[in-house]
């Protein structure tokens, strides 16, 4: 183990072999959104069964996250990074071998708990590692690889399914893997900032059970009634374990997630608007796919090209975003990017059986343009303010609600796009519709615009928190590590 000054620092070598890994973590995430309807019919599987292997992923991430500052501390950040690498190169290769939708799920989950120790690792190494005054360009950099991969995933989805089939998915993450495996081996030093303290297996046990019940009432509940025993049952034992949770993480010496750190005003704002950006962005890689192959009809690979322009707008304004946030302040750009989304959003409202490509093109393209802006400005902002031995806990904290926010707004929005459908169908049925085979599309894309519009009203929720941004404390003082 060695450190040095900042004036060592290698910077361009250790975001290398951090932009390997943030770019699988998502790619994860990204290539699934394209494969669902393909899994439906492979697999003769309901959406809602299906969507498990997506949400079951995130929730599985978002939960180990709070792992992450206690493996970091006991083990050193660069070690927790090179294992789940590795458990995620092995998961793949297993999840390729899945014989039905349930073992592809179990192996999702498994996956998902070594992807959920990545980002926030690779996050944590730029803010320890990194000078203080590069870290805006870091996170830059860290963002360009996470928008990367779902400006490629979906055409790389479809490509592989068209060309190969559904499994080399996740085949396709050895190579890569291994790869940046031999990259955090060489690339980044090996440091630790902080002791070692005990792991909080209560704080564990609580934020799990709170976590699988909540998002298994918001998956199921469309199917069991929202006002059944077993929906209202898991609802209370998710937020009673979630009270547990908070209040023993607050009183406990040790705690598994650091909540303390929304002692920070700064970084508890930033993090809520980030939190709803990220429920943004998943409403349309979600949404976008289904009414492509289901409306309109398009294979997976077609639906990949569709989905890239907007996607590599997305991807390359990640970089000019982190040059420009200096200039321009977290507050400002944040709002900018937060009217594009919802003028996007809004725009998707719209949508029919015969929107042209480029439509959907273009109105994905703002939205992606508004994630890129307010995404790294909020994700910068929040972390700005935290001092080197909090910022693996910070860290922590942000991917834990952002990613379990993420896979609950995924839930909730295929329970509603599941229910509205059905409604519709109902109600076009009633009304007399001539053509019956029109129903089921006309439901759907129905549906489809109403989880847009509430898509809409919540990037308009995050615009009073914005407001709320103050401007940056004095910078907290740091040594940054390096080999």
């Amino acid at each position: 183990m060695s450190t040095t000054t900042a004036a060592n620092i290698r910077f361009w070598p250790i975001m290398t072999a951090i932009f390997f890994g943030a770019f699988l973590s998502i790619l994860g995430i990204s290539t699934i959104n394209v494969a669902l309807t393909i899994f439906m019919q492979d697999f003769h599987a309901s959406l809602s069964t299906v969507q498990w292997t997506l949400t079951g992923f995130m929730l599985s991430l978002g939960t180990i996250a709070p792992l992450t500052g206690y493996l970091g501390s006991k083990f050193g950040y660069k070690n927790v990074y090179l294992f789940a690498m590795a458990g995620f190169v092995g998961l793949s290769v297993l999840c390729g071998f899945a014989w039905n939708i349930e073992s592809l799920i179990v192996f999702r989950i498994v996956q998902g708990l070594f992807t959920g120790l990545i980002l926030p690792a690779t996050m944590t190494i730029i803010f320890q590692v990194i000078p203080r005054d590069k870290q805006p360009f870091a996170v830059s950099i860290w963002g360009l690889s996470a928008m990367l991969a779902p400006a490629f995933g979906p055409t790389i989805s479809g490509w592989l399914i068209q060309q190969f089939s559904w499994e080399w998915l996740f085949f396709i993450n050895v190579p890569i893997g291994i790869l940046a495996i031999v990259f955090i081996m060489i690339m980044i030093p090996s440091y630790r900032i902080g002791q070692p303290s005990s792991l909080d297996k209560l704080g564990l046990i609580t934020v799990m059970v709170s976590s699988a019940s909540l998002l298994v009432a918001l998956s199921q509940g469309r199917l069991w009634g929202w006002e059944s025993g077993k929906t209202l049952g898991l609802f209370g034992i998710g937020l009673l374990f979630l009270i547990w949770f908070i209040a023993h993480e607050l009183r406990t010496k040790d705690p598994l997630l650091n909540l303390r750190v929304f002692g920070n005003y700064r970084f508890s704002i930033t993090l809520v608007a980030n939190t709803i950006i990220t429920i943004s962005l998943y409403s349309g890689t979600l949404l976008v796919p289904l009414f492509l192959q289901n409306v309109q009809q398009m294979s997976a690979m077609d639906t990949g090209l569709i989905l890239l322009p907007s996607s590599l707008v997305m991807a390359l304004a990640m970089p000019i975003a982190g040059k420009i946030y200096p200039k321009v302040g977290a507050k400002w750009m944040t709002i900018a990017g937060l009217l594009l989304i919802i003028f996007g959003s809004y725009e998707m409202t719209q949508l029919h059986s015969d929107s042209t490509h480029f439509y959907i093109i273009m109105w994905m393209a703002v939205r992606n343009l508004g994630v890129s802006l307010a995404a790294a400005a909020t994700s910068t902002a929040g972390m700005e303010e935290i001092g080197p031995t909090m910022v693996g806990h910070a860290s922590s904290v942000t991917n834990w609600v952002r990613n379990v926010g993420g896979s609950f707004a995924i839930a909730l929005f295929t329970s509603l796009l599941a229910s509205h459908t059905l409604t519709h169908a109902t109600d076009l049925t009633q009304s007399g519709q001539e053509n019956v085979k029109l129903i089921p599309l006309l439901s759907f894309t129905m549906s489809v615009n109403d989880v847009f519009v509430i898509a809409t009203c919540i990037a308009v929720a995050a615009i009073p928190f914005t407001l709320l941004i103050r401007k940056k404390m004095k910078a907290v003082e740091s040594g940054a590590v390096a080999a």
